[in-house]
This record gives C-alpha cells, structure tokens and sequence, in this order.
C-alpha cells in the first residue's frame, strides 16, 4: 500500500503540471478552435528564462524564495509579450482562413521558437540551482518533500485563479461570450481581437509558471523540453474534453496518475521493459483510445466554460 500511495502521489504531482500546461491549450481552443502547438515551447521559454535570471541572481545574497519570484514574475513577463507576438503576428492574419493553415503555422512557430532557444541558451542541459532547502515528510510510508508540495500549491492556486477569472470578472464574461459566438460578441461591444489576445496572454503567463516548476522538479531545463511535454499536455486536454477548463485540470490529474501507476506497476510485471524509461507510451495510448472510444473527452465540451 505504501508503494501505491508513493505513486498516486508521484502522479498527482505530475498531473498537476500538465493540468498547468493543458489549460493553455484548451483556453485557446475554447475561443479559437485552434490546437496551438506552440504553447510547450513557451513554457519551455519560461523555464529557461526563469533559470537565466536565477543565474543572474546568483551571488546577489537574496533568499532562495525571493530569486525564484523573481525569475518566475521575469519568466511570467517574457511570455506573456511572446504569446501576444505569436497571436498578433501568426494567428490573426489567418483567423478566417482555412483550419489547416493556423494548424501548419502553429507548429512552424513551434519549431522557429525551439531554434530560437538553441540559438540563445545552446543545447546542454541547464541545471537548476539550489535555492531551496529540500525538506523530506513521511506520509503513511509514501515520501513528499516541500518543492512538491509547492507544486501542487502553485498548481491549484494557478487553476482555481483561472476559473474565478472566467467565471466571475468581466473579462471572464466577455471569453465566454466570444467562444459562443465571435460576431454576436462583437455586435454587443465587446472588443473581440483584445479578448483573444487577454487569453494568449493569460495562456502563456500561466505557461510560464508551469515552465519553472517543471525545471524545478526535474532539476534541469533544456531547449526541447517542450515539446513532449506540449503532447502530452495536449494529451490530458483532449483527455477531460478540449475547451472545457475543469476537463483540462481533470485530465491532467488523470494523465499523471496513470503515467505513475503504469510505469511503477506495468515497469514491474514486464520486467522494466515498460518502465519508466517508456512512461510515455501510456500517455499517447490513452490518447489513442479516447479519440476512438469518448472524443468528445470524459466532460466533453461545455460552452460555458470554455475560454
């Protein structure tokens, strides 16, 4: 049991990230119907801008915390302008064009942006520095230690401010109205390129957020590191129903869990030969399956949600 509880909290941690990076992915979708494909890369760029300036910081005397506010708040601005680009420059001028066209530009943006940080940051792992303190709690048999613990406090603060924001404030108002109907939400004044390009902005802020806790949990942030992990993001978007936001927190919960379960236990019955080196066949088989057996996702669209 001790082992279960270790994995089904490994996994919870995980889940948490991709439930992160998923609602970058299914905010864009509710507003748009666009899959963008670019939105790993950016929480790639927030992860390594975060690990310069910690880099920078370096020396300076401040508190471990204080250096990671600050390079998450940096990391936070870096995207955000990056997400507006990308929205102003890639995907407006084909809002009306043919489905494919954004698509093929979504993953030519994908790469420009990868190349860029090659270009930038070079192509060694970069290491995170150790700022905090890591502390070890026991937990009926199973281990958590407080950077975990950060994640998932992070994590939840990051969804929960999500769903006020869209549910409650005017802007939240005028997403879900522009994901019903974008002429009709323009016809009663609302001003439909600002609202779009709030949610890259949003999207890619909460991105960035997830880049750097996934750097701090790994311990490393690499050029490439996005792109995996905006699949499988991707993956638990579709997994809990594609523009519906508590689908996307669903399904990323789930993605992780399984992902944990299934390299831990299938690792163990076919003698590693599925384990955790191969922990990403699981997520693309379910993947698989949901678009065979439920594509709508296990919550399946709701409008009103969907931002």
């Amino acid at each position: 049991m001790d082992i279960l509880l270790q994995q089904i909290i490994n996994g919870l941690i995980l889940g948490s990230l991709y439930a992160l990076v998923a609602l970058g992915y299914t905010m864009v979708y509710g507003i748009l119907e666009l899959i963008n494909f670019a939105h790993g890369e950016i929480v790639m760029v927030g992860a390594l801008v975060a690990l310069a300036v910690l880099a920078g910081l370096a020396g300076t005397g401040l508190p471990g915390p204080v250096m990671l506010v600050i390079a998450t708040l940096v990391a936070m601005a870096v995207c955000m302008v990056a997400g507006l680009l990308i929205e102003r420059i890639a995907y407006r001028p084909l809002r009306t064009a043919p489905r494919l066209a954004p698509l093929i530009t979504a993953i030519g943006v994908s790469i420009v942006l990868q190349n860029l940080a090659m270009i930038i940051w070079g192509r060694q792992y970069i290491a995170f520095p150790p700022i905090l303190d890591i502390q070890i709690y026991e937990l009926a048999g199973a281990t958590i230690t407080n950077i975990q613990l950060l994640i998932v406090a992070v994590a939840t603060l990051g969804m929960i401010g999500l769903v006020l924001l869209v549910n409650r404030s005017r802007l939240g108002r005028a997403m879900r109205a522009t994901a019903q109907n974008r002429d009709v939400a323009g016809l009663m004044g609302v001003d439909v390129n600002r609202v779009i390009a709030a949610t890259f902005v949003i999207g890619s802020a909460l991105g960035a957020v997830a880049g750097v806790l996934i750097s701090a949990y790994y311990g490393i942030g690499h050029y490439a590191m996005g792109f995996i992990l905006g699949l499988k993001a991707f993956t638990a978007a579709v997994l809990g129903g594609i523009g519906n936001i508590p689908g996307a927190v669903l399904g990323g919960l789930l993605l992780g869990i399984i992902e944990s379960l299934g390299a831990g236990y299938i690792g163990d019955l076919t003698g590693g030969f599925l384990g955790s080196h191969y922990q990403d066949i699981f997520a693309f088989f379910i993947l698989i399956l949901v678009l065979i057996f439920r594509p709508s996702g296990l919550l399946g669209e709701q409008v009103a949600d969907r931002a």
